[in-house]
């Protein structure tokens, strides 16, 4: 089982509906990860659903998702702004996948065209793109050929680089850790 909440409850959504963990990668900005990964549980619970519905998302008032999003407590540091990331991202499976979310990887030829279906998403840009091609390939068992190839580094075996490594507790301190130091090499570098 996913353990990317390091909540039971949250992280059991996350394993059995493919658009909760889509949108938990989504909310994954700016916002500590746990938290972001645990937004769809409370989002279902807000909606008084068992599970997320791309269509139900698509078609909801903007207002009223805004406002289950701002709660309280707030289901994300912008929580306004990522009701509407995620209401266009529901419209886009609903138009090009039928509403199903697991459509954008299920039966892809390549990692290539995994990678690029990936990040036509709304909130989805290169890098987050390369996470989530290496989460589903590293925790949920989508591996067409060349996907370690199309999530880059983050597809690396035995890395501890992203929510995509993280399988427990432990794992999740290691990938901080790592984050910390990117940073500060990142900040250092820019200070000389």
């Amino acid at each position: 089982m996913l353990q990317l909440a390091q909540d039971p409850d949250a992280d059991a959504l996350l394993d059995r509906d493919p658009l909760a963990l889509l949108i938990g990668m989504l909310l994954d900005q700016q916002f500590p990860m746990e938290r972001a990964f645990a937004g769809p549980a409370g989002l279902a619970r807000r909606l008084g659903v068992d599970r997320l519905d791309a269509r139900a998302l698509a078609e909801y008032d903007p207002e009223a998702l805004a406002a289950v999003f701002t709660g309280p407590p707030a289901l994300h540091r912008y929580p306004a702004a990522m009701a509407g990331r995620v209401q266009a991202l529901a419209a886009l499976l609903v138009d090009h996948y039928d509403g199903d979310a697991a459509g954008l990887w299920r039966d892809v030829p390549d990692g290539a065209t995994l990678l690029r279906r990936i990040k036509a998403l709304p909130g989805f840009g290169a890098q987050k793109a390369q996470i989530f091609v290496a989460l589903l390939g590293k925790q949920r068992g989508v591996t067409p050929p060349g996907w370690r190839e199309a999530a880059g580094a983050y597809g690396d075996d035995g890395s501890f680089r992203s929510v995509a490594d993280v399988v427990d507790g432990a794992s999740l301190v290691r990938v901080r850790e790592f984050k910390q130091a990117a940073k500060a090499q990142k900040k250092a570098a820019a200070t000389t």
